[in-house]
């Protein structure tokens, strides 16, 4: 199931042969080393695995963890991608949450 709390910004363009992947992710990113107002440390919540398809084959596998900043951005340049062909982006994160999304490449 998606998470609506937390969306996702894709974009894709292509140029000379390359296709451009951009990311943005609205996360929290807690390290679970900070405190709140009130004293209480604030639970680790950061996005653990974020992946790529296109169409059905994985492009991209990447293993995140708290030294991510809040709100990652991810760019990422695929050489070979056929116009027209989907491309899929999934993130899960420490709580069991996720996002997807999908976008049909130029």
């Amino acid at each position: 199931m998606a998470d609506t709390q937390h969306p996702m910004r894709l974009r894709v363009k292509r140029a000379e042969g390359r296709v451009t992947v951009k990311l943005l992710i609205a996360h929290p990113m807690d390290t679970g080393l900070a405190k709140d107002a009130d004293g209480h440390i604030v639970p680790a919540w950061f996005i653990r695995q974020v992946e790529a398809w296109v169409d059905d084959t994985r492009v991209l596998a990447a293993d995140w963890g708290t030294a991510v900043a809040r709100n990652p951005f991810l760019e990422f340049e695929l050489e070979s991608a056929v116009a027209g062909a989907t491309l899929r982006l999934r993130w899960r994160d420490s709580q069991g949450l996720s996002g997807e999304d999908s976008v049909e490449l130029p």
